[in-house]
């Protein structure tokens, strides 16, 4: 192809990392053998540390951003995808070591996609996205682990972000008391419209600083790390469990081996490169039993490529709320 397209590419010049829309080639493009014409991606928090250089996201530059996308196969080097097929891709070091979804066309490898589930568009598909497939694979795994409802509330940390908003709809879904925790006090009526059934101020929080508190949560999915991590791990219920997500606060982690020897609490860790089958059930499983019921309401927000490098700095300075949606063909 020679013909050129836009793109959201980033850069290093000296120590300075930046973000800009400029003209590309399928020649500029990370190898893979599957060229897809993208429609849409999405802004996830890591999207932001990588477009601002706030965060060390990108291993080589320069690289297109944008960690997931979904669109339509142009041509294809392997059999299980032809063109017309509607497809995703999410995480797989897109905006990390290859070229990511802020294109109008992206060169992934085959192994990297899954077909667009039957009852999804891709548009449905990236309102859901990295942060959705987050969260229910957060949920899969707190379950796989005997989490269950009639075990008492459950809170989600960084509650109006991508990954917990999606996991308070989820979960209040399946069934769960879910507790939102934000420093976002002002959007209490968003949270409660997604399932909520009480949500506390960050900023009030007392953490305290004994190597056990009060047992009040059945279980958690944790946006944050350090010390409010720390603070579910000494709250936590006996034999619940806590789904660590994100580090949107702090990547330490300081508490004792008190919680996990005398109140059998499990930490679960949550990393998005998962085996393909797995992958594939998580995707179906997002049109079924864990689909979130309030996409509309989660990802309102829409912007194109030309909008998208003002967008950023909501997400760095956490005055982002649910989804946004990147249209980009």
């Amino acid at each position: 192809m020679s013909d050129t397209f836009q793109a959201f590419r980033i850069h290093r010049d000296n120590d300075t990392v930046a973000g800009r829309l400029e003209a590309l080639t399928l020649d500029d493009l990370a190898p893979g053998n599957v060229v897809i014409r993208v429609e849409y991606s999405g802004i996830n928090y890591k999207d932001a540390l990588a477009a601002t250089g706030t965060g060390p996201i990108l291993r080589r530059f320069p690289l297109v951003g944008g960690v997931d996308l979904a669109g339509e196969v142009s041509s294809s080097q392997d059999a299980r995808f032809s063109p017309g097929d509607k497809v995703i891709a999410i995480c797989g070091g897109l905006s990390e070591t290859r070229d990511g979804g802020y294109a109008e066309f992206a060169r992934v490898d085959a192994d990297m996609l899954v077909h667009v589930p039957d009852t999804l568009d891709t548009r449905a598909a990236m309102a859901i996205g990295t942060a959705g497939f987050t969260a229910a694979l957060a949920v899969h795994r707190l379950e796989q682990n005997g989490q269950r409802p009639d075990a008492g509330p459950m809170l989600v940390t960084g509650a109006t972000g991508g990954v917990g908003s999606i996991a308070i709809d989820i979960l209040s879904a399946r069934g769960y008391e879910v507790t939102a925790l934000t420093g976002k006090p002002d959007q209490t009526a968003f949270l409660e419209a997604l399932g909520a059934t009480e949500v506390l101020d960050r900023n009030e929080l007392q953490i305290g600083t004994r190597p056990l508190e009060s047992a009040r949560w059945a279980g958690a999915v944790d946006n944050l790390g350090g010390d409010v991590l720390a603070w579910l791990t000494r709250t936590t219920k006996p034999w619940g469990n806590i789904a660590s997500v994100g580090l949107a606060a702090s990547a330490e982690l300081h508490t004792t081996v008190m919680p996990f020897i005398l109140r059998a609490v499990s930490l679960i860790g949550v990393n998005m490169e998962v085996p393909p089958e797995l992958r594939e059930s998580i995707w179906q499983r997002l049109t079924t039993d864990l689909r979130p019921r309030h996409l509309d309401v989660i990802a309102s927000n829409e912007v194109t490529l030309t909008e998208l490098p003002d967008c950023f700095d909501a997400y760095i300075g956490a005055r982002a709320v649910g989804r946004t949606i990147v249209k980009v063909g």
